[in-house]
C-alpha cells in the first residue's frame, strides 16, 4: 500500500506545522520503518475547525447516503486486506495470522453502522397525566476526537470512526505515536471512498498530552473516545471535565480465566489459547490471571505450558510465526520484570521465563504454576505472554479471587454446570463474560466494561447510540 505519512486535515494532506516528525520503529527488528508527520498544537485545533466546518453538512446527509459510504469503505478494506495486515505487521509485530483477523474484525465495524446508520430511532408517547406528547429525537453530539492505542491499529479506529459517521458526526482519529501508519492507510480508505472533506481527520503527534487538551478544551468538540490505559483515562477525563465533554472511555483489563474441575479441558485450553495469546497478550481482553480448581490444575498447567513452549516465535512477516515481538523496548523491560518478582514470590516457570537476546522486543511464551495469591503479576495488567495459574478450591473463592481487581473488563469460565456458569456470568464483576468461550469481541456486541475498565460502550446499537443526544420536544396535538 502507499500509505501516506502527512497529516489528515480538511481533505487535505499535509505536513506538520513545525515540520516535526515521528520515528515507526518495526518491533521485531528495532530499526526504523519510516517516518510520519507529528501534529502541533495549531494542527490539531486546525482538525477541530476542519470537523467543526463540515458537521452541518454531513448531519444533514441523508442516513441512506452515510451507510452507502460505509460499505464503500468495507469493500475497500476487504480489498486490500492483506496489504492492510502486512502494514500492521510491520509497525505493531503481531503475527501474520492475528494481524489478517484484525482487518477482516475492523472492515466488519464498517459494514455493521452502516447498517445501523439508518435504525438512528426516536420515540413518541403520551406523557403520563395526558397533557402532552412526548417526542424524543436522536441527534449527532457533534465533532468527536477518537484517541486510539498501537495495539489494534486498525479495529480500534473503525470501533470508533464507524458509528461516530453513522450517527452524523465529524471525528478528528490521534493514533497511537507507535503505529499512525494504519490509521492513516484507513484515513486514505475514507478519502478514496468519499467521504466529504472535514468529515475523517488524521493527526498522529507525539506530543499527545498537549494536542489532545487543547482539542477537549476547544467548545467546538463535543465527544471523547478513548482506549487505552486505566492511568491516562484518569487524566483524559480531568482534562474533558473542564470543558464537560461526553466521554466514553475503553480502559484497562485485568481479566480472569476461571477453569473448574468440570470443565472441558481441551475446550479450556482451546481457549486460554484464544484469551491469552491474541497479539501476543497485548489485548485489553486477554486472560491475565488463571485460577483452576484443584482438581485439574496439575494438567491444565502441563498442557498448557506444551501449547505454549510450541509457538513458533519470529517476525511476524513470518506466514508460519505464531507469536512475533511485544511493542517496544519498555514492553519487554516490564513483562521480564513482572515475571521475575513473581517467581522470587514462589512461583515456578514452567515454560520461558527469561528474558531472549538479539535484535527486537521478544519476550516467550510463559506459563507460571504455583503463583502466590499476593503475587505482583496478578495486580496490574501484564500486556505480553505470560500466564500465571493460582489454585482455587471452590466456587466462592473462585469469584472472590476474580473480582479482587480495580478492572472489570471481561472474564472468562469453562465449566461443564450450566447453572453454575449462569449463576457466576451473573456474580462477576464484568462488562463481558466468556461463558466456555474464548473470545468475546463481536461488532454487534456491546464492548465495555464496569469499576475502572471504562465508561459507555462501543460496538452493537449501544456503540452507535454513544455519538447522538436526546432531544425532547414536548408537544400537543
Amino acid at each position: 500500500m502507499n500509505v501516506p505519512n502527512e497529516l489528515f486535515i480538511g481533505g487535505k494532506w499535509r505536513p506538520a506545522s513545525d515540520g516535526a516528525r515521528i520515528t515507526v520503529l518495526d518491533p521485531a527488528t528495532a530499526e526504523p520503518i519510516t517516518t510520519v508527520a507529528s501534529a502541533t498544537v495549531q494542527d490539531g485545533l486546525d482538525a477541530v475547525a476542519a470537523a467543526s466546518e463540515a458537521l452541518a453538512g454531513w448531519a444533514a446527509t441523508a442516513p441512506r447516503t452515510r451507510a452507502e459510504l460505509l460499505l464503500r469503505v468495507f469493500g475497500l478494506m476487504k480489498e486490500r486486506s492483506e496489504e492492510l495486515a502486512e502494514l500492521i505487521v510491520r509497525e505493531n509485530g503481531k503475527a501474520l495470522s492475528d494481524a489478517r483477523g484484525e482487518v477482516a474484525y475492523a472492515a466488519e465495524f464498517f459494514r455493521w453502522y452502516a447498517e445501523e446508520a439508518v435504525r438512528v430511532e426516536g420515540t413518541v408517547q403520551t406523557a403520563p397525566g395526558g397533557a402532552n406528547r412526548i417526542m424524543v429525537l436522536r441527534q449527532p453530539i457533534g465533532v468527536s476526537v477518537l484517541v486510539t492505542p498501537w495495539n489494534f491499529p486498525a479495529a480500534m479506529a473503525t470501533r470508533k470512526i464507524g458509528p461516530a459517521l453513522a450517527a452524523g458526526c465529524t471525528v478528528i482519529l490521534k493514533p497511537a505515536s507507535e503505529t499512525p501508519l494504519t490509521a492513516l492507510a484507513v484515513g486514505a480508505l475514507l478519502d478514496e471512498a468519499g467521504v466529504p472533506p472535514g468529515v475523517v481527520n488524521v493527526v498522529p503527534s507525539s506530543r499527545s498530552g498537549p494536542v489532545v487538551g487543547a482539542m477537549l478544551a476547544d467548545a467546538r468538540v463535543r465527544k471523547l473516545s478513548f482506549t487505552g490505559s486505566t492511568e491516562v483515562g484518569r487524566k483524559l477525563l480531568q482534562v474533558a471535565a473542564e470543558s464537560v465533554v461526553s466521554s466514553s472511555m475503553e480502559l484497562g483489563g485485568n481479566a480472569p480465566f476461571l477453569v473448574f474441575d468440570d470443565a472441558d479441558l481441551d475446550a479450556a485450553l482451546d481457549g486460554a489459547m484464544i484469551a491469552k495469546m491474541r497479539n501476543g497478550g497485548q489485548a485489553c481482553t486477554a486472560a491475565n490471571r488463571f485460577f483452576v480448581q484443584r482438581g485439574v490444575v496439575a494438567e491444565f498447567s502441563r498442557r498448557l505450558a506444551e501449547r505454549m513452549g510450541n509457538l513458533r516465535v519470529g517476525p511476524g512477516t513470518d506466514p508460519a510465526v505464531e507469536l512475533g515481538p511485544l511493542v517496544n523496548a519498555d514492553a519487554v523491560e516490564k513483562v521480564g520484570s513482572l515475571v521475575e518478582s513473581t517467581v522470587a514470590a514462589g512461583a515456578k516457570a514452567l515454560i520461558g521465563g527469561t528474558r531472549p537476546g538479539g535484535p527486537g522486543f521478544f519476550y516467550p511464551a510463559t506459563v507460571l504454576a504455583d503463583v502466590p495469591q499476593d503475587a505482583p503479576v496478578l495486580a496490574e495488567e501484564i500486556f505480553g505472554p505470560v500466564a500465571p495459574i493460582v489454585t482455587f478450591d471452590d466456587e466462592t473463592e473462585a469469584v472472590r479471587l476474580a473480582n479482587d481487581t480495580e478492572h472489570g473488563l471481561v472474564s472468562y469460565v469453562y465449566t461443564g454446570d450450566l447453572a453454575r456458569g449462569l449463576r457466576l456470568a451473573e456474580a462477576l464483576e464484568a462488562g463481558m463474560i466468556g461463558l466456555n468461550r474464548g473470545l468475546v469481541s463481536e461488532p454487534a456486541a456491546p464492548f465495555g466494561g464496569v469499576k475502572q475498565s471504562g465508561l459507555g460502550r462501543e460496538g452493537g446499537h449501544e456503540g452507535l447510540l454513544e455519538y447522538t443526544e436526546s432531544k425532547y420536544i414536548a408537544l400537543d396535538w
